[in-house]
């Protein structure tokens, strides 16, 4: 913001100084563009993320986060905190039609079978972040998601003392996600998942109790 600052004060004193032609609206307009396009380039260089050296910004994106390593699974400090995930660079964000949130996270997994996967924190309430999990294919797009962890919904009658969602990815990419009965101590519904050669997250087991 600052070199911002300084470049558009010597734009506009250029602008004043007398014997100089006066750029049309368009060109001043083209060229504030320009100022705004190098502080983003600057932003994204400096995590690690140049778009002058890759036609890909998302490759770039991917090989700049930190790696989860696997296994994994659900703890609240992990939720609340998100260790080693890394802010999505608001130029990436539509690539992930990622709505209502203001400052996702993410952090890669390592790759298995040629499956490239992200974990996305998404924040759809202040300083609160909801999980998923995503799949990319060879261009680093998203194939596929699946939400781990959801924040409650405060009109929900779910009693978040006596109730917990539950997940976990095994280093053989087993993906089980449950809801988990405090009180009673047993999983009340349960899903297992797995990835597919298509990079698509399957079911492979459902119960409900």
């Amino acid at each position: 913001m600052k070199q911002l600052t300084v470049i558009l004060a010597i734009m506009l004193l250029l602008l004043s100084c007398g014997g100089r032609r006066q750029l049309s609206p368009e060109e001043l307009s083209h060229k504030l563009d320009s100022v705004k396009n190098v502080e983003i380039n600057e932003k994204l260089r400096l995590q690690g993320i140049d778009l002058e050296l890759s036609d890909n910004p998302l490759k770039q994106f991917y090989d700049s986060l930190n790696l989860q390593t696997l296994p994994i699974s659900y703890t609240e400090d992990y939720v609340k905190f998100l260790p080693a995930f890394k802010p999505i660079p608001q130029e990436i964000i539509p690539f992930f039609e990622l709505l209502d949130c203001n400052e996702p996270k993410a952090v890669s997994l390592p790759e298995s079978l040629g499956a490239k996967l992200i974990l996305i924190a998404t924040d759809e309430q202040p300083h609160l972040y909801s999980l998923w999990l995503y799949s990319l294919d060879d261009d680093f797009r998203p194939v596929d998601k699946l939400c781990l962890y959801a924040i409650e919904d405060k009109s929900d009658e779910i009693n978040p003392d006596e109730f917990i969602q539950y997940f976990s990815i095994t280093s053989d990419y087993e993906i089980r996600l449950l809801d988990y009965s405090r009180i009673l101590h047993k999983a009340n519904f349960e899903e297992v998942y797995y990835i597919d050669s298509s990079r698509k997250f399957m079911m492979r087991e459902s119960s409900l109790e």
